[in-house]
């Protein structure tokens, strides 16, 4: 057994320094703190609960549903305390809103990728789980994202994501002084004949931890690059924001057509149309 130490997990969360009254039950989680500002332009109305290290969080409402949203910083291990800690306040479902390298050439740079699972190329998840437990998006996130795409009229791509620990030789991009790592000239074309959609940097810890805790989780980002036609422009950022604020209100809309008919899960059956 752990041996007792000082429990940083009190109320107020040690990093986030989040406490249940923060945050609603779904949280978006950007990477960068900035975008912060784009997603919450998105909602009815908003208000600043926390900003601590890379952690800044806001809470309002969209269409009448309560939404909040933590930036989580680069990388698995920052987000995977943002979910830690989340979850220890009352959040149940994590929708991650980013960027990323798309792997396949008719992806183009706009266009957006909603993540149905990943492959675990970080190290965090591993620090939870044997390597062989896949990272697997939740069905119903999945669901919503998909529906809000079409709704918006945004060019949208599903699949496997790679989830790296590097920006540079773990997603096959040369280092300082044109440093090369084992296995980083051929990686890519590795990942896209096996038909791995993007690359980013979080989705693949987010998924196994909510997949371990029996929580939802989702991702859908903004591709800025493409990696086999060399396109690359930072633009389209709203659209992934977009997409999961309006996810979020089809959530909830679903979770009430749930416990409307008293099922346990989303399923084909059950319609939002009324």
């Amino acid at each position: 057994m752990p041996r007792d130490s000082e429990d940083p997990n009190a109320d107020v969360q040690y990093h986030l320094e989040v406490g249940p009254d923060d945050v609603t039950e779904t949280v978006l989680l950007p990477g960068n703190p900035e975008r912060l500002e784009t997603i919450v332009e998105e909602w009815d109305d908003h208000d600043i609960r926390a900003h601590h290290r890379e952690y800044r969080t806001a809470t309002g409402t969209t269409g009448g549903t309560p939404i909040s949203v933590t930036s989580t910083g680069i990388g698995s291990p920052s987000a995977a305390i943002a979910v830690e800690e989340l979850a220890r306040v009352g959040v149940e479902t994590f929708v991650r809103v980013g960027s990323c390298g798309a792997l396949q050439a008719e992806m183009a740079v706009g266009d957006l990728v909603i993540s149905t699972g990943a492959v675990r190329q970080e190290g965090t998840s591993d620090e939870y789980v044997r390597e062989d437990y896949p990272a697997t998006a939740d069905y119903e996130v999945v669901s919503a994202l998909i529906a809000a795409a079409e709704r918006l009229g945004y060019d949208y791509h599903t699949g496997i994501t790679m989830s790296a620990d590097s920006f540079y030789a773990g997603q096959g991009r040369p280092g300082f002084e044109g440093f090369e790592a084992a296995g980083s000239d051929d990686l890519v074309d590795q990942l896209t004949e096996a038909n791995v959609a993007n690359i980013e940097m979080e989705a693949s810890a987010i998924f196994t931890l909510a997949n371990l805790y029996g929580l939802r989780a989702g991702a859908v980002c903004t591709v800025y690059a493409n990696r086999e036609t060399g396109e690359f422009a930072t633009e389209g950022e709203s659209k992934a924001s977009e997409t999961a604020t309006l996810a979020t209100q089809l959530l909830a809309r679903m979770d009430a057509k749930k416990r409307a008919v008293g099922a346990d899960r989303w399923h084909a059956g059950l319609s939002l149309e009324e």
